[in-house]
């Protein structure tokens, strides 16, 4: 037996197993990252592509030509202000609504019989199984002033002439809800399910009722679920492009339509990859704010 080799072993494969997510978060992060933030600080040209190279070597030496253009004109244009506001705003307003909803349908599921939790489960997903952009436009099927809502009011008689359900915030943050709650109830699920029963028993022994139960076990027990489903859904609701333009339309600008528009409509590249630089850096925070959580509460459960 040689048990320094076997340590020397254990270490390399321990090694491998976690070289494997670093390789692809370089690959397929950092790398495409790095190629965004070098194309935020050159120059717009009228060529493919669009952007003139950030350096320059010559037999003259080495030209660096990087600018601060780009981040300078979104600090100069209203526009990318207020497609930056609309986008944080309605993400978390939906975020907010998907919590509302999430919070008490993943808490029935949980109480749901043993044998009745998996079909339930699987009712929740069951959007997933439609493509993203099929559901969407079903939403401007039922949504447009013919769609079979309006249809369905006027021949009721609850309204005389279609009610603009459609091409507002009000559109974005209904489909936003739609096709996000379901990242918001399975994180839910998954925390208020490792709540032991006896917790709650306990407490109704001590003379607690349900409110306070809920209020001092079940929610407190429950907060990383909650905090990770907001994340899931409030981080892809702020960069989200298909919802927004196919149902907000051009009166509910967001920052991804904004995005897209830099890079495919008017080709400025440049401009396109600050936006891309600064909304993900705005993003961090909320992810920096929920690793603080998760480690004081590991810290109250030690």
């Amino acid at each position: 037996m040689n048990p320094a080799g076997d340590r020397s072993r254990d270490a390399r494969r321990r090694g491998i197993v976690l070289a494997a997510p670093w390789i692809w978060l370089l690959a397929f992060f950092f790398a495409p990252f790095a190629i965004v933030l070098t194309i935020s600080f050159s120059q717009g040209i009228d060529a493919m592509p669009p952007f003139a190279p950030l350096v320059d070597i010559s037999r003259d030496g080495v030209d660096l030509r990087a600018t601060l253009g780009s981040y300078q004109l979104m600090l100069s244009d209203d526009l990318y202000y207020v497609a930056l506001w609309n986008a944080v705003r309605i993400a978390a307003v939906s975020t907010i609504i998907c919590l509302l909803i999430g919070y008490p349908l993943a808490l029935a599921i949980v109480r749901a019989p043993a044998s009745s939790r998996s079909f339930l489960l699987m009712l929740a997903i069951l959007p997933f199984w439609t493509s993203f952009l099929i559901r969407v436009y079903a939403w401007m099927a039922l949504l447009r002033p013919t769609g079979i809502i309006n249809s369905a009011l006027m021949w009721l008689g609850l309204i005389v002439q279609p009610v603009q359900m459609i091409d507002n915030a009000f559109a974005v943050h209904l489909g936003i809800i739609y096709s996000y709650l379901p990242f918001m109830v399975l994180p839910l699920y998954a925390a208020l399910e490792k709540i032991d029963p006896a917790l709650g028993e306990a407490a109704a022994d001590l003379g607690a009722r349900p409110m306070r139960i809920f209020a001092a076990v079940t929610l407190p027990l429950s907060l990383p679920g909650a905090a990770a489903g907001c994340l899931l859904v409030f981080i892809p609701a702020v960069g989200e492009f298909v919802i927004p333009d196919l149902l907000g339309g051009p009166n509910t600008p967001m920052i991804g339509r904004v995005l897209w528009n830099e890079f495919f409509a008017n080709r400025d590249w440049p401009a396109a990859s600050a936006i891309a630089t600064v909304l993900l850096a705005i993003l961090v925070a909320p992810i920096v704010v929920f690793q603080q959580l998760r480690a004081r509460i590991a810290e109250k459960n030690r």
